[in-house]
């Protein structure tokens, strides 16, 4: 099992140069979690997508079905005390502290890989 970052999640779903490699992650291990979070972070991807025009609303709506779908019953809440102790301790995003924090809590590793820049 593995806390999987939005990245991750969304290069599951969405042509990247990582996705081959995320592919294979899915291949070995397939329990991923992750904070509520992640499906807000998703739709602002999948929002980004539809505003370049890289992707259609039916597609949008089809991707974010899909990647609940995996995520049905993997999605946790996290204290927010230990979000913000995080925070204090880091130069983290406390959207990024809430991953951090659940692969704490969890004792499992966190996976993430940087955001590719859209052209």
């Amino acid at each position: 099992m593995i806390v999987a970052d939005t990245n991750i999640i969304s290069y599951l779903f969405l042509p990247t140069s990582y996705s081959n490699s995320v592919d294979k992650l899915f291949t070995l291990d397939s329990a991923w979690i992750a904070p509520t979070l992640w499906k807000s972070e998703f739709r602002n991807v999948l929002a980004l997508y539809l505003r370049k025009e890289i992707i259609t609303f039916e597609k949008a709506l089809q991707l974010q079905e899909a990647a609940e779908s995996i995520m049905i019953n993997s999605e946790f809440e996290v204290s927010s005390s230990q979000v913000l102790a995080l925070v204090n301790k880091s130069n983290c995003s406390a959207y990024d502290c809430e991953f951090i924090a659940l692969a704490k809590h969890q004792n499992i590793p966190l996976i993430t890989i940087p955001s590719p820049i859209l052209i």
